[in-house]
């Protein structure tokens, strides 16, 4: 059985830091992409960051609505199946639940990844 378990989500002011975890088990993981998104309130659920494999390639959101490029960064440990979002100079609109998904191929959309996890809570405060 496939599961994603992240951790690390937190009340936190803005200007301030948060690293989350997605542990994976039931899975190959290397086999694996992997992927960070996030939903707040009446919101749709999206994209928020993504790594390939093996780690060497990262993306991440990049519009001018949802930009978080510059400020998180998004990488994994094969070893340990777990992925990480380390988030800088977080913003009171940075508020949603966060979610990993894997999948076997990269993909910024949320609609073709196979796992979830549950999610975890980030909430910032101005």
């Amino acid at each position: 059985q496939v599961q994603l378990v992240e951790s690390g989500g937190a009340l936190v002011q803005a200007g301030g830091s948060l690293k989350l975890s997605c542990v994976a088990s039931g899975v190959t993981f290397r086999f694996y992409a992997m992927a960070w998104f996030r939903q707040a309130p009446g919101k749709e659920r999206e994209f928020v960051a993504g790594i390939n494999w093996s780690g060497v390639s990262t993306y991440y959101a990049d519009s001018y609505a949802d930009s978080v490029k510059g400020r998180f960064t998004m990488s994994r440990d094969n070893a340990k199946s777990t992925v990480y979002l380390q988030m800088n100079s977080l913003k009171p609109e940075d508020t949603a639940v966060y979610y990993c998904a894997a999948k076997t191929f990269y993909s910024r959309r949320a609609s073709t990844y196979d796992y979830w996890g549950q999610g975890t809570q980030v909430t910032v405060s101005s």
